[in-house]
């Protein structure tokens, strides 16, 4: 899943704003036990935060391989209520080497604390617990965020990797990023990165930054190779091109004809200006929200009790609620509320034939599309099968049209609610992939008690989703929730967690396509207003 908090400048770590503060949280653990004798574990940090009794993943680390006492270099970016007393909770696992999901992962230990508790003491080491009991001398630390290479091993050339750190006012040093390690090479080039300049330097130009290359080994015990320093400020002058020696000062004392361990260039440098969810709202971006509600005949007879399209007169079922949950909340950012609302798997009177993705109407606003459902149910004949890639395709068209005008005007979303695993997974998987090239995103709630094990592997959380030719999706486009984990959750749970992740989505879209939001002045003169 990814982060959704937008990165800023500011300084001493905090993003504030009227009604908002944002923390950026870092982690470490010491002590992890080892799998056995000869291997290390692989270790990542998961962040959760409670919300109603219930816990949601807010984001996670990177992997460390071979680390049993791993310093993460991910930044966690979180929304700090002084009125609220916020329960986090880090979860440690070993991802065992070639699979980065949680799902075959080994849990080692979680430790639970408060926001308040580490941005009172700034920095906070708790013991990693297991099943109520400690997890021998394993520990996690929380911390606020305060604000080409030659060197040969003795038989064979480096492995180097590069860490850069942000000197900090009270003289620690916090990390800032690491590069992916380049196997026996002396001279390395590393890929690009992104970073804020928040986290980079706290918005502080002059602030010294420390570089540090390291000659990877694969039990943890890493060759330090050499450092420099410079500023945000000297490297946004110089850009591109720039060289800095790597000094290893053992060596600097030792060696009389000593230069440098190598030199690092800076081969590109952009500043980009990142625009923000609000910028292209403000912008006169539209979310244009369509919803697709399974009809197929798992669901049961509407005229029973039992079944999941059962109309109570007092109660409404759980696509109702699903429906207003996350349709309340698209609706105020789309000017007509005009909503396309899809039904698949049923048999269509007269002749009741299957139309795939049938549209049961375009309707004004959530309560037109709440009508419609309730109006057609006694029309139709629930069937079969649970084909959702004729929808996503639909409403991809209408994206891919919205993508060839270069503006920001239109955002697709896409809300399923189905009963079951999908009957059309391989067809699904192509559509998503393609979709994610274009300004959509999908959302999917499971609706029931069925088993939705399946239908995890469309969000992508556990892995990058590929389609059946291999080919992977270009951006992480799809949620999907099952219904019952909010069953006695309020609805603004649900939304807040299907909704989460769209804001970046949005942005990661256009600021990928260099699509920048239309300022106010050129938004309001094309606008058409309604009388």
């Amino acid at each position: 899943m990814s982060n959704i908090y937008e990165s800023a400048e500011a300084t001493l770590g905090f993003i504030s704003s009227p009604c908002l503060t944002k923390v950026e949280l870092r982690v470490a653990s010491r002590g992890i036990s080892d799998r056995d004798a000869l291997s290390k574990p692989d270790p990542c940090v998961v962040l959760k935060m409670q919300s109603h009794g219930q816990w949601f993943e807010v984001d996670r680390t990177e992997v460390i391989r071979s680390s049993s006492s791993p310093v993460f270099s991910k930044i966690f970016l979180v929304d700090y209520y002084f009125e609220e007393v916020q329960r986090l909770r880090f979860e440690l696992h070993d991802i065992s080497s070639g699979n980065n999901g949680l799902r075959d992962a080994d849990f080692l230990g979680a430790m639970e604390c408060t926001l308040g508790q580490i941005v009172s003491q700034r920095k906070l080491t708790k013991a990693l617990l297991k099943q109520g009991n400690t997890a021998g001398k394993s520990s996690i630390t929380a911390m606020l965020n305060m604000h080409v290479f030659p060197l040969k091993d003795f038989f064979s050339k480096s492995d180097p990797f590069l860490e850069i750190f942000r000197m900090n006012d009270d003289g620690t040093e916090s990390l800032v990023h690491r590069t992916e390690t380049v196997m026996n090479n002396l001279s390395p080039v590393w890929k690009s990165f992104k970073v804020s300049l928040n986290t980079l330097c706290s918005g502080d130009h002059d602030r010294e930054l420390k570089c540090t290359v390291w000659d990877w080994d694969s039990n943890g015990k890493h060759d330090f190779i050499g450092e420099f320093q410079t500023t945000y400020k000297e490297v946004r002058a110089e850009q591109e091109g720039k060289q800095w020696e790597c000094i290893n000062p053992k060596y600097q004392m030792k060696k009389k004809n000593y230069r440098n361990s190598g030199v690092v260039t800076l081969n590109h440098c952009k500043i980009i200006k990142m625009y923000s969810f609000l910028d292209y709202i403000m912008g006169g971006c539209q979310i244009q929200f369509t919803v697709a509600i399974d009809f197929t005949a798992s669901n049961g007879d509407p005229r029973n009790s039992c079944s999941l399209h059962y109309i109570h007169p007092y109660q409404p079922n759980e696509y109702l609620k699903a429906l207003v949950a996350v349709g309340e909340i698209c609706q105020d950012y789309d000017s007509d509320k005009m909503f396309p609302a899809f039904g698949f798997g049923a048999l269509i009177p007269p002749d009741f034939k299957q139309e795939a993705s049938k549209p049961v109407s375009c309707v004004a606003g959530i309560q037109g599309v709440v009508e419609a459902y309730q109006n057609c149910l006694p029309k139709i004949q629930l069937y079969g099968p649970t084909n959702i890639a004729p929808i996503i395709q639909k409403v991809a068209s209408s994206a891919s049209e919205e993508m060839h005008t270069k503006e920001a005007m239109e955002y697709f979303i896409l809300l399923i609610l189905t009963d079951g695993v999908i009957t059309d997974m391989a067809d699904t998987r192509e559509a998503i992939v393609h979709a994610s090239h274009l300004p959509m995103s999908v959302i999917i709630v499971g609706v029931g008690n069925a088993d939705f094990t399946d239908m995890q592997i469309l969000d992508g959380d556990d892995g990058i989703l590929r389609s059946p030719k291999g080919e992977p999706v270009l951006r992480d486009i799809v949620q999907f929730v099952p219904f019952k984990d909010f069953k006695h959750a309020s609805p603004a749970a649900l939304a807040k967690s299907v909704l989460a992740e769209v804001p970046n989505q949005v942005v990661d879209y256009y600021n990928a396509k260099g699509i920048k939001p239309k300022c106010m002045s050129d938004y309001e003169s094309t606008r058409t207003f309604s009388p």
